[in-house]
């Protein structure tokens, strides 16, 4: 019986360990990939540390998944796939299509979505067994260590801007310039959006501009960060992708009139907004979830097509260990990517 690798955490908390388990064959409708590379997100976290509901130990995490089909399950051929297919999958796993949000196409918001690393084991792997509705195409342009992570961070700072009430010529805002900033600035220049890049000291600001953004904003500096918003005219779009609710928090009187905050940075402490900060301008606060397969696809063809590449450090699976405590300090500049080869 052949064996594949994979990353594990025995227990919450645990550290990981790298261990062999039986090669399975895919069921009705799912394939087997060969993972080529999978991102380590900051989402992540939540699993190792059982925070979500329904978490089971041992734990393979990964959710940013470029790879191979390997083989596939019975019926799956019928769909277009096939042996060899280059695909991604992204923290949409797949959905259940029996639900109310299914049923009206809103698969994003399944209430049993299947997040890899949550509801099947993860990318954290050489080999992932995931559903068909869960893949995604990559494009010849992209190598699996840029696609990774488009499938996660990627998608949801693309969708969040292109699902946005901004419009090409629109100022809009990218609130922190790590793992989901980085891209979303990229994005926002691509989309002809006026970009207006916001973190942490004046450091930044070559960096910012180099990613395209066409304003810099320190956030540690003495004027507030809505003043500085206000003074540009005022954001249509802040898209908040830094976890750290105050910093969220701040940006809302830098919207223009029927301005609208979209957050993407999960933090677990509440946004300190009252109702008169957007009744008296119109504006309008919200929560984007990632995005679906057919969205990881639209996201890699424009990455691709524009030249956007996440900003990668790559270490073999087994380092894994060593790249999430990477990932957890902060050092990581901007995405820890494993890769089996």
């Amino acid at each position: 019986m052949s064996t594949y690798r994979v990353a594990q955490v025995p227990a919450a908390g645990s550290p990981f360990a790298i261990v062999e388990r039986e090669v399975q064959r895919p069921g009705a409708g799912h394939v087997r990939v060969a993972v080529d590379a999978c991102g380590i997100c900051h989402s992540d976290v939540y699993f190792v540390n059982d925070v979500f509901p329904g978490v089971r130990f041992p734990l393979v995490p990964g959710h940013e998944i470029a790879g191979r089909i390997e083989a596939l399950g019975e019926g799956v051929q019928d769909h277009g796939r096939q042996v060899g297919d280059r695909v991604a999958v992204g923290w949409f796993g797949g959905s259940c299509h029996h639900c109310t949000p299914c049923r009206q196409g809103d698969f994003m918001v399944c209430e049993n979505l299947k997040v890899p690393g949550w509801a099947y084991d993860g990318g954290y792997a050489e080999s992932v067994i995931a559903p068909t509705d869960a893949l995604a195409r990559i494009p010849d342009g992209l190598t699996a260590t840029d696609a990774a992570p488009l499938a996660c961070a990627g998608v949801t700072t693309y969708n969040g801007l292109r699902r946005s009430s901004a419009r090409s010529g629109d100022l809009v805002a990218v609130l922190g310039l790590g793992g989901l900033g980085h891209l979303g600035v990229q994005y926002a220049a691509a989309m002809g959006f006026e970009t207006v890049a916001i973190a942490r000291g004046a450091a930044k600001a070559d960096f910012a501009k180099q990613l395209g953004a066409h304003h810099y904003i320190d956030s540690t500096a003495d004027t507030p960060l809505a003043d500085a918003l206000q003074a540009l005219g005022g954001a249509k779009v802040v898209l908040a992708t830094a976890a750290n609710s105050d910093a969220i928090t701040a940006t809302v009187d830098g919207l223009s009139h029927r301005g609208e905050l979209v957050v993407v940075g999960v933090d677990l402490a509440p946004l300190g907004i009252s109702p008169a900060q957007l009744i008296m301008s119109g504006r309008t606060v919200r929560g984007h979830p990632s995005g679906t397969a057919q969205d990881v696809q639209d996201t890699l063809a424009f990455s691709a097509l524009h030249g956007i590449r996440p900003m990668i450090e790559a270490v073999p699976l087994d380092r894994a260990d060593e790249a999430y405590q990477k990932m957890l300090t902060g050092a990581a500049r901007f995405r820890m990517v494993l890769t089996t080869g």
